[in-house]
């Protein structure tokens, strides 16, 4: 009988011991909101003590960008037209007879003379043809990459190429795009920055930077991330963060000094992380100076941003553990990268 007391004992004492290390903060949660008597209805926390907001929910949601000052309709009717392809996916919109044939092998299109090629763009190519699945043949390829650079998509761009559709619907390979990648950075003109690529891409895989989430189409498009002309094409140092180094080794957690946008594409996102600079281990310095009328648009931390902007020396040689790249406009920023 004693023997049978202490064994219940012990299971309620360990029982107690469990709900104390691993359910006491959700009682002290349901405590407090008993003793509030608020609503557990999101967005309003109950259990806002408990989470640190860096920014008012109502303030993240308005946007300032032009994209979403269209109607449902114009956006329909936009995508549509740049996409005619929408519904698009590995198993509607490529052969994979080619595939299985010679295995997975890459035909990039022979250059022409008199086509301008970007630094970026000839590093893409030049990186595919010295890899182990380029083939000269193209009667042996998966994949077909265009020898015309379609990186930069905005018509005011010095790098923009006309006469791309002409040009690409003559091409014998293309087969309205099927079995085509085409690489993209840069589409659009300011303030809108939309997604037409100012031709008909086809049945053709986008590999693209700044994705709307409505025009992406999933296991078929692939979204990249936006790199500069000085990107290496091969090697480069390597990275700070590692799996151990926790805490931080470096000084810096983050580290970002550019423009801010104050209207179009990205806006929304750029004024809405400056919650995030604490002025320690994470330096986010922005300018509200970006194009001729920037005036225009100034809001009420302009003044600020330009001087902390200003006044902060140079962060450039400064190791961060880590880089963050939210939706952009143009690649500008001077330091590090928030965009």
């Amino acid at each position: 009988m004693p023997a049978r007391k202490k064994y219940i004992f012990m299971t309620f004492f360990a029982m107690w011991l469990l709900l104390f290390f691993f359910g006491g903060d959700q009682l002290r949660r349901l405590a407090f909101i008993k003793k509030s008597g608020v609503s557990r209805s999101w967005p309003h926390w109950a259990d806002g003590f408990l989470l640190k907001s860096f920014a008012d929910p109502e303030e993240l949601q308005r946007d300032n960008g032009d994209h979403y000052a269209q109607s449902p309709k114009d956006r329909r009717e936009l995508r549509q037209n740049i996409y005619k392809y929408s519904r698009c996916r590995m198993e509607t919109c490529f052969d994979f007879s080619k595939c299985r044939e010679n295995g997975f092998k890459v035909f990039v299109y022979p250059s022409e003379s008199g086509d301008p090629v970007s630094e970026s763009y000839l590093k893409i190519i030049t990186s595919l043809e010295e890899s182990r699945y380029y083939t000269p043949n193209p009667k042996e390829a998966c994949l077909f990459v265009l020898n015309t650079d379609t990186l930069d998509r905005d018509h005011l761009s010095i790098q923009y190429v006309h006469n791309i559709n002409e040009k690409i619907q003559g091409f014998p390979l293309w087969n309205d795009g099927r079995n085509h990648l085409i690489f993209n950075l840069y589409s659009g003109t300011w303030p809108n920055y939309t997604e037409d690529l100012g031709f008909d891409i086809g049945q053709a895989i986008l590999a693209k930077a700044s994705f709307y989430i409505e025009n992406f189409r999933p296991g078929f498009d692939i979204s990249i991330p936006l790199f500069s002309k000085d990107h290496p094409q091969k090697g480069g140092e390597r990275g700070w963060l590692h799996k151990t180094s926790l805490p931080p080794k470096k000084k810096y957690l983050l580290v970002f000094k550019g423009k801010r946008y104050l209207t179009g594409i990205g806006s929304d996102t750029r004024n809405a992380l400056h919650h995030i600079h604490n002025g320690k281990d994470i330096i986010s310095l922005t300018t509200c100076k970006h194009g001729k009328d920037w005036e225009k648009h100034k809001d009420q931390r302009c003044d600020k941003d330009n001087t902390d902007y200003n006044n902060i020396p140079p962060l450039h040689k400064a190791k961060s553990e880590a880089f963050l790249q939210p939706k952009e406009q143009l690649l500008m920023s001077e330091e590090g990268s928030l965009g």
